[in-house]
This record gives structure tokens, sequence and C-alpha cells, in this order.
């Protein structure tokens, strides 16, 4: 059996959905089962330490996210059976030139050593940017038809929700990636700027992208972000706000290629930016701005 935490979160619920299509028995691990809205054929079981058996038994492989990973969650998950484990973790973890003193860094840092020092199999999952992140951006739309955010050019490859737990999918389900990092895209690096004009194509209004220099006001225009988080993110960009030909930039890395990973692991990522940005074939509480467009109308 597979557990999976975090079961109503973008990628959890799409995974439930999809092991649950794939006949694979499953147990959807979150703080309020009665609430979750998950399919039938997954067993939903209230996520709470204290009752590991609940938890664990007869699970062999489990999928995670960076916060509800420590060294207790790790050795009870050992002690019941669990032999491998799949991470949701992040792009920002690169192979070389970390910056370790970035907080998104090091929460994802510290989960990928505590799984390392925990006997257990593992694969770790590094997607860079979610195409849920353009929700950040929803408050200013639905008042207006201007966004004001920090370097419009600053380029990403969003990559889908669903594209991310069709990978962790396989990982689980399949054999040989065992001590693998696995870095994940989407298919189509894209400005800021572009994604709002997308947006507003979607929606059938006129969007423009005004560039603002970060600063202290950087925190307002990502609303979704701590202020700490929000500021770094801008610092990394910063140098990035040109495209470069057969490359695309996240954060201040690079890298070439987008949707590689995805497309390797048996599955091509959603193609062109409108299908980034599009709902997924699966029920999600959160879905993306193509498809509630409806509610980022003026009010």
């Amino acid at each position: 059996m597979i557990a999976v935490i975090g079961a109503t979160g973008n990628v959890g619920r799409a995974l439930v959905h999809r092991l649950v299509a794939a006949n694979s028995p499953v147990r959807a691990l979150t703080r309020d089962p009665e609430r979750a809205g998950l399919p039938a054929q997954a067993e939903t079981v209230r996520f709470q330490l204290d009752d590991p058996a609940a938890l664990f038994t007869g699970v062999t492989r489990l999928f995670v996210y960076a916060h509800a990973t420590g060294p207790d969650l790790l050795d009870t998950a050992r002690r019941a059976g669990v032999r491998h484990v799949v991470l949701l973790s992040s792009g920002i973890i690169k192979d070389s030139s970390d910056d370790e003193t970035h907080p998104i860094h090091i929460v994802h840092a510290t989960a990928e050593q505590h799984i390392r020092d925990s006997g257990l199999a593992w694969t770790f999952l590094r997607p860079n940017a979610f195409a849920a992140n353009a929700f950040q951006w929803a408050p200013q739309i639905r008042t207006g038809s201007t966004v004001r955010g920090v370097f419009a050019n600053g380029l990403t490859a969003p990559i889908h929700e669903d594209d991310i737990a069709a990978v962790a999918e396989r990982v689980l389900l399949d054999d040989g990636h065992e001590g693998l990092a696995h870095r994940l895209t989407g298919p189509e690096s894209v400005s800021n700027s572009e994604q709002i004009a997308a947006i507003g194509q979607a929606l059938g209004r006129p969007l423009d992208f005004v560039e603002v220099p970060p600063g202290p006001g950087r925190p307002r225009t990502l609303p979704a972000r701590p202020a700490p988080h929000a500021r770094r993110p801008a610092q990394g960009l910063r140098g990035h706000r040109r495209r470069t030909s057969g490359d695309h930039h996240h954060g201040g890395a690079t890298h070439g290629n987008p949707g590689a990973h995805v497309r390797r692991l048996g599955r091509g990522p959603r193609g062109g930016l409108p299908l980034i940005f599009s709902a997924g074939r699966h029920p999600h509480p959160v879905r993306s701005l193509w498809a509630q467009a409806r509610t980022l109308s003026p009010q």
C-alpha cells in the first residue's frame, strides 16, 4: 500500500486520484478526513503521529512533503514497515552553488537530509515553479486590468501540479528510482508578462504587467508568500531578465530542456502556456486561473 501525506494539497490530491485510477491501494493522510472530499476508493485517515498503526500499517511506500518530514515521522514509518519515501522537494536545491541561506532551501534541504539519515530508500522530486503560483496575481486581476510585480521578463517554466503527481505515481509504482533526485519543469519558458497576457486572453479581457522595482513593496506583490520568502526570490531572479535561447531561468538557476524529466518518466508535460494552466483531468479544489477564469473577473 502507498500512503500519501498532504492528500488534500495541490499535488497530493492529484496523486491520490491517480493511484485510485491505477487500482493501487492508497491511504490518504489528512488532518481533516471529513472535509477531504477524496475518492471513496481511497482509505482516508486522520494524520496524527500518536496513532502510528492507523497511519502506516501495511504501507511500504510513502509520499510526503517537506514541512511534514521529520525524524519522528520517518522513524515511525520505518518501524511500521515503510521502505521507500518519495519527497516533494524543491528545484531550489541544485547540485552546486546552492544558496543555503534561502528559507525555501533550508526547509527542503533539511527534509532531504532527514530522509537520507532515516535508513529508508528515497526519491526526491524537485519541481520549480508550480502553475498554481499564478494565483499570487488573483487579487490584482479581480480588481483591475493591471498587475504589478517585479521582473516582467523574469523567466520560469511552470509545471502543472498534475504533471508532478504523474511523476510521483510512476516513482511510487515502478522500481529503479531509489536514490535519485528528479528535477521537474513545465514544457515552456515564459516570462511573468507573458503569463499575465495569457491569463488575460483566457478571461477575454486584456491584462498588462507593470514592472516595479524589488524592495520593501515586494511582499505586497506576492500576497501568498510570507515576507521573508517573497523578498528572497526577487533577489534570486535579479540578472535573469532576458530570455536565453535554449534555457529557462528560475530563482537564479539555469536549466535546459524544460519538461525533460516528466517526459523521460513516461508522461509528456502539458504543451504550451494555455495547457499548463488547465485544470487537469482530476477534480481539484484550487483549480488554475484558466479553469476558474470567471472568478477572476472584476467584482
